[in-house]
């Protein structure tokens, strides 16, 4: 290839198989899921024992209608008196089989409503786990590994369970019980089956080896191809602007042509099992044969005997076939379980905080009663360790006191940062990308801990105030803004689930969105999906400063809130934000420097260093890296 073009792999897990590292203890956990149900899998498991029973007892009822139904017939005249016997034997053979047939129907019906249910357990807690773990988990795994967790994992898990389960605990059953009946029939004949049983497993020990090493080739080749299509579909636009298609197909056909190949390979071992499986269970049979008809030649084995061992040969096979067949497929499985336990078994995120958020009256002379209902005021419930109940107004006084932080701990992010934001003051951080602004506010929010340092609201360490009051308090607006499945109003509401609709259209002018909304083709209740794909980013943008609008928190953080709006747009909402912001502690990151020209106070951050403090003018006068960015002759990165 001339060129190659970038990509590979996308989101998602891809690979080969994998083993359980414990599939002892992950099979426990999975099995304590299914006996949450134990009377229905006392039920499955009594049907698999008179499924494989009738299975073995109708095959053994051939020596007896050979030996006392058809061989005392021969030469006799038939009447019904004669055929009494061998009608008797018959119609007890098909009773048990058609019990067996009857248990096995109801045996997978059963067993699937219990693997459902077991799964459906296994999803809740892993959904809701997820929901418990801090950001720092999701920061360090992809989206597509997650997500993975859910399909790939849970839907190989349900197979397991609803089909290869029940396989393979019908074929150990059968497996034994007929072994123990060819013991009683034969002896001798047993042992010859087993000699036979040893040089199988040894063939499909050989080729299953090296299918095992095919297939592993051919899920690299696959996630290798599947990611390639999937970021180049991602990516259409790009391949198109620099008419990469060519390309883009070259490669391609590479990938295709080396996962072709590992198909290959891997299916034409796989596909020799069976085969080979089939023709020495012929072998088996014709070898038992012989020796049997020697042994009857003898006159050391009755003809009712051969013929019920012979068929005890043919189903001996069987279920050591399917037994191979379900163990890898299971154990694939287990290695999914382990995953997805793994990130059952994961460390919530932890909250010792005592202070929680109420609604509040303040009286004239400042005492604050709590109230049940929503106030518009809000008050700090801080009970003290002797005992004392104080309350404490939120005023939105935010203060950081020398605070060191790093994602890493080798690697500092803040380096003795100390502000401070008075209530109803608005904080701008300006800085280089990496600067560390995105971190104060994710500190404010306790998204990570500090680790040196303390950050106090309203005077309050905020270690002590609960995690979800606290976030309560905060209003929030990203730069990446997220739109869920639903219409425009439940989006809106997100900001706070009791808003009532007219609290929802007043959220959306103030943020000055009710106007393209009531373009949209049923205005409100317009539907949007794809994360809002069917709206501008402007206009996505908008919403997510209506949501905040609607929470009417105390304090709010503008992360890059305006970055995707245009300048007209802009200053059409500008009265709006002042509306949103007024009376409220505001922080606000952002590159364009227009958006912070009337903040009481300007951050300059380096390297996770304030390096500049002061309002617009005072920055401007002082010359320095502010008067660089405002002037142009600075661009931040």
């Amino acid at each position: 290839m001339a060129g190659r073009i970038p990509g590979g792999p996308g989101g998602g897990r891809r690979g080969g198989f994998e083993r359980p590292k414990n599939a002892r203890r992950t099979f426990a956990r999975v099995l304590g899921y299914m006996l949450r149900q134990k009377w229905l899998m006392l039920c499955v498991l009594l049907c698999i024992a008179v499924s494989a029973g009738a299975g073995v007892f109708g095959t053994y009822m051939l020596k007896p209608i050979i030996n006392e139904g058809i061989l005392p017939l021969i030469g006799q005249p038939l009447n019904s008196t004669t055929l009494a016997p061998l009608i008797g034997m018959l119609a007890l053979t098909a009773a048990v089989y058609l019990v067996g047939a009857l248990c096995t129907f109801i045996q997978q019906m059963v067993m699937t409503r219990v693997s459902n249910r077991a799964l459906n357990g296994i999803r809740r807690d892993l959904f809701n786990k997820l929901q418990d773990l801090p950001i720092r988990y999701f920061d360090s795994r992809t989206h597509g590994d997650i997500m993975s967790l859910f399909t790939n994992d849970v839907d190989t898990l349900r197979q397991a369970l609803a089909q290869g389960l029940i396989q393979l605990v019908t074929s150990a059953v059968t497996l034994v019980s007929t072994f123990i009946m060819m013991l009683v029939l034969s002896p001798l004949l047993t042992l010859l089956i087993v000699l036979m049983l040893i040089v199988m497993i040894k063939m499909i020990a050989v080729v299953g080896k090296r299918s095992a090493s095919g297939f592993m080739a051919q899920q690299r080749a696959l996630g290798a191809a599947n990611g390639y299509i999937e970021e180049m579909i991602e990516g259409q636009k790009v391949v198109k602007v620099f008419c990469h298609e060519d390309a883009v197909n070259e490669h391609f056909a590479q990938l295709n042509e080396d996962l072709r190949q590992a198909a290959t390979q891997a299916n034409t071992y796989a596909n020799i099992i069976m085969p080979l499986m089939g023709n020495l269970s012929y072998v088996n049979y014709a070898l038992t044969a012989a020796v049997g008809a020697a042994l009857a030649i003898a006159g050391r084995m009755d003809l009712g005997t051969i013929g019920s061992f012979l068929q005890y040969t043919r189903s001996f096979s069987q279920p050591v076939t399917q037994i191979s067949m379900q163990f890898n497929a299971i154990l694939a499985a287990l290695a999914g379980a382990e995953r997805i336990f793994a990130a059952i078994d994961e460390t919530p995120e932890l909250d010792e905080g005592y202070v929680t958020l109420v609604n509040a009256v303040i009286g004239e002379d400042g005492t604050i009663t709590e109230s049940e209902k929503r106030t518009g005021q809000w008050a700090w419930k801080w009970p003290h360790h002797d005992g004392r109940l104080e309350y404490v107004p939120v005023r939105g006084d935010v203060t950081f006191e020398h605070v060191d932080f790093g994602y890493d701990p080798e690697k500092i992010v803040l380096h003795d940062l100390s502000l401070y934001a008075r209530p109803g003051q608005k904080i701008a951080f300006v800085g280089s990308t990496g600067a560390g602004k995105t971190t104060i506010t994710n500190l404010i929010n306790r998204f990570y801990e500090v680790p040196d340092g303390k950050i106090r609201y309203d005077g309050i360490n905020i270690t002590k105030i609960k995690k979800d009051d606290l976030r309560r308090s905060l209003g929030m607006v990203l730069q990446d803004t997220h739109l869920f499945t639903g219409t425009v109003k439940e989006n809106i509401r997100y900001g706070r689930l009791d808003a009532t609709d007219e609290e929802i259209v007043a959220a959306a002018k103030l943020a000055n969105a009710d106007f393209f909304i009531r373009h949209l083709p049923q205005g409100y209740d317009t539907v949007l999906t794809a994360d809002g794909a069917n709206l501008s980013q402007g206009q996505r943008q908008l919403l997510a400063i209506a949501r905040a609008a609607v929470a009417d928190p105390p304090v709010l953080i503008l992360d890059e809130a305006t970055s995707s709006i245009d300048t007209r747009t802009e200053k059409l909402i500008e009265k709006g934000m002042d509306k949103l912001m007024a009376g409220r502690t505001v922080f606000v990151i952002a590159h364009r420097l227009s958006t912070v020209r009337n903040s009481n106070a300007i951050m300059v951050l380096e390297h996770g260093r304030i390096i500049e403090r002061g309002d617009h003018d005072d920055l401007l006068a002082q010359k320095g890296r502010y008067y660089q960015l405002y002037t142009g002759q600075f661009e931040l990165s």
